[in-house]
């Protein structure tokens, strides 16, 4: 594909594109399958209040909520993927809004599942699974729905946090507008002086330019401006903040971060264990920002040097067709049954390639029922080239999950999401190292692995930690200020990264800019599904079939046990600190590898 002009959607050729019409052959047969979910409301409402009648009724009820959800999963699919190909497509926008109307239905009529099953006598309950045994597959989707019995509040209560919801979720709108639509920031200027537009979008390349002028330049941009704003940006996340407690306190739960753990089964023991386990191992850290002083040759190392390359940019084009061979040695050794299928979805046009006008950036994967749909914006460089492997451990792991598990289990939680990607980028990692004898692409290569492990376990664990801190905070009846949000995000950064480095005035303004403290908790699953992708990745490596094949179950097991329990049977425990401390030292050999390259 030229990188000249960027193609509209029709001159992008057939097999670079993804199978749409393996969901519906064409639109009308999604507007029929439309029409049977709008019609969907009515069937669950002859539900309402009988749930407790029979097993039969029950089990009934169950079957026609798995039947919505494969509905939904195709119309959803293809509707939002033929949006994504061209985002100026009115028509395909259009059926997205469709679609989001008639879920808005669905939902409502079928709001009374909840209430009715919690309020199931357990003896009723055990009898419907003796009197019915088709009815016990549910057993485990049940028992996890009522172990919100003691969250759920009277009728009259659910209404008055239902009607609080939009109000609980302003805090967050109000920062997206502010920070993504309003908050302009002034140009950064180059060595040469020449002018550089900062935006949320541009702000990352620039600071990793190896224009050192230009990297200062931009990081004051950000921070400058936000520092104008710096009341506004701390009265916005008290807010977040003080919602988040509203509803923990509201549904009496011990904390903020027992509620929003509970919602994936995990155990607060296990976010404490991160940032332990961590704050044990930021030595390596501490030489990681010594090796980055020495290599880039500075007196002071300022935190704008952080994300430029110690190694300057190679100069490596990897076609689409190269990246896919090289992907497929890489995973040799998951077996030939995850190397299967892997080949199944580059020969059956599971992938959507290159860019056209108008469609969407970046890369996802789409894990539908009928197969996994990828999206990727291919650009013929080594990060692509990881990104396929990333988006297909994506794939992977939804394709066997669905293949493998009824649909009421065939979806596995946010806690376990980035682990099967994040085992395919290890693997290929491990890969290239092996097969590179040239000095500068392997330092390169290990300078692109290091910067995984600083920005992914370090980075989003200090981020966590942050998080638990201010919760702390409000939870103790405290408000959150500027002044004192600034304090705490350097005296964090000076633990995480030592002294080493200038810890710059601007960088305490950092939390400021961060959406992912609007996510309540979300962050810390960065680093610890990071942790155990490394973790399995070099179990594979070092044991072969028999880590290969407790993989593969862990891939295609949904949700039919907890995260944990499923990661445990793929030879991994997140419930101790070993995974991170294994993860971590695997850093520390790849800090001495380095400095023994350029030595």
């Amino acid at each position: 594909m030229s990188e000249e002009r960027i193609p509209k959607r029709s001159e992008v050729p057939e097999q670079f594109k993804w199978a749409i019409e393996d969901i519906y052959p064409a639109d009308d047969a999604w507007k029929a399958d439309l029409d049977k979910l709008i019609a969907v409301p009515d069937k669950l409402l002859s539900y309402k209040g009988r749930l407790a009648e029979s097993a039969d009724v029950l089990l009934g009820f169950l079957k026609f909520s798995d039947e919505i959800s494969v509905l939904c999963d195709s119309l959803g699919n293809y509707a939002q993927r033929r949006s994504d190909e061209d985002t100026a497509n009115s028509l395909y926008q259009g059926m997205v809004g469709q679609l989001m109307n008639a879920y808005v239905g669905v939902n409502a009529a079928g709001s009374f599942e909840t209430p009715e099953i919690i309020a199931i006598p357990q003896e009723t309950l055990d009898r419907f699974y003796e009197e019915c045994g088709e009815l016990r597959l549910y057993k485990r989707a049940i028992d996890r729905l009522r172990l919100k019995k003691d969250h759920i509040l009277s009728e009259a209560e659910e209404k008055i946090l239902a009607l609080a919801g939009e109000m609980g979720q302003s805090p967050e709108n109000i920062f997206s507008m502010f920070s993504d639509a309003d908050l302009k920031f002034p140009d950064a200027a180059d060595k040469e002086g020449k002018a550089h537009q900062v935006t949320h979008g541009s702000y990352i390349p620039l600071v990793q330019s190896s224009d050192r002028v230009l990297r200062k330049s931009a990081f004051e941009s950000m921070y400058h401006t936000y520092d104008s704003f710096k009341n506004t940006c701390a009265s916005t996340l008290n807010a977040q903040i003080k919602a988040v407690q509203f509803y923990a306190k509201a549904r009496k739960y011990g904390s903020s971060l027992e509620a929003a753990l509970t919602a994936n089964e995990v155990p607060v023991e296990v976010y404490h264990n991160l940032i332990k386990s961590v704050h044990e191992n930021m030595g390596y850290m501490y030489d990681y920002v010594a090796l980055r002083k020495k290599l880039m040759g500075v007196d002071e190392l300022h935190m704008y040097d952080l994300y430029t390359p110690i190694v300057s940019d190679l100069d490596m084009k990897i076609t689409f067709e190269e990246a896919k061979e090289t992907v497929l040695k890489a995973l040799a050794p998951m077996g030939e049954e995850y190397l299967s299928l892997i080949r199944k979805g580059f020969s059956e046009r599971w992938i959507d390639v290159y860019e056209n006008e108008g469609k969407t950036s970046g890369a996802y994967s789409a894990g539908a029922r009928v197969h996994p749909f990828v999206l990727l914006n291919h650009k013929d460089t080594l990060n692509c080239m990881f990104t396929l492997a990333h988006e297909m451990g994506h794939a992977i792991h939804s394709y066997l999950s669905n293949k493998n598990q009824p649909v009421v289990y065939s979806d596995y939680v946010i806690f376990v999401a980035e682990v099967a990607s994040t085992c395919n980028e290890a693997l290929l990692m491990q890969y290239l190292l092996k097969n590179t004898s040239d000095k500068r692409e392997k330092a390169y290569l290990i300078n692109y692995f290091l910067e995984q492990f600083r920005t992914t376990l370090y980075r989003q664990t200090m981020f966590a930690e942050f998080e638990l801190k201010i919760n702390e905070i409000c939870a103790e009846g405290e408000s959150l200020t500027a002044e004192g949000l600034n304090s705490l995000y350097r005296d964090l950064n000076k633990l995480y990264f030592g002294d080493g480095i200038v810890i710059d005035d601007e960088i305490d303004l950092e939390w400021a800019r961060i959406p992912h403290f609007y996510y309540d908790y979300y962050v810390y699953q960065y680093a610890t599904g990071y942790s155990a992708a490394i973790a399995l990745s070099q179990r594979i490596l070092t044991e072969g079939g028999a880590a290969v094949k407790d993989y593969l179950g862990f891939l295609s097991g949904g949700c039919s046990k907890d995260p944990i329990s499923l990661l445990r049977g793929a030879g991994v425990d997140m419930a101790t600190e070993k995974p991170v401390s294994d993860a971590l030292k695997l850093f520390g050999e790849l800090i001495k590898e380095m400095d023994s390259l350029f030595d």
